[in-house]
């Protein structure tokens, strides 16, 4: 999510790009090592791990079935407390 943005901005973009519940896909990019973590927030989603050239960093891609813009943002959130993260 977009620092400058707040969470009822955000919201309201989500909901106009999209009608809930609707597939979403998740990108983010992670420090090796903690791919894990970001993966433990989809358990029930359709998951792929690629590493970066050099090795050092993952991206992690997620697809997953989610019922409001409040449930895309609610992962979001969490996976703004991983060290590292990067949501695309």
């Amino acid at each position: 999510m977009a620092p400058s943005r707040s969470r009822e901005e955000f919201m309201k973009m989500l909901d106009q790009e999209h009608q809930w519940p609707n597939w979403y896909l998740f990108k983010f990019i992670v420090p090796r090592g903690k791919e894990d973590e970001v993966l433990e927030l989809f358990p029930e989603a359709e998951t792929s791990v690629k590493a970066s050239s050099k090795g050092k960093y993952r991206s992690v891609t997620a697809k997953m079935m989610m019922l409001s813009s409040s449930d895309v943002l609610d992962i979001y959130e969490k996976a703004g407390h991983i060290e590292g993260v990067i949501a695309l």
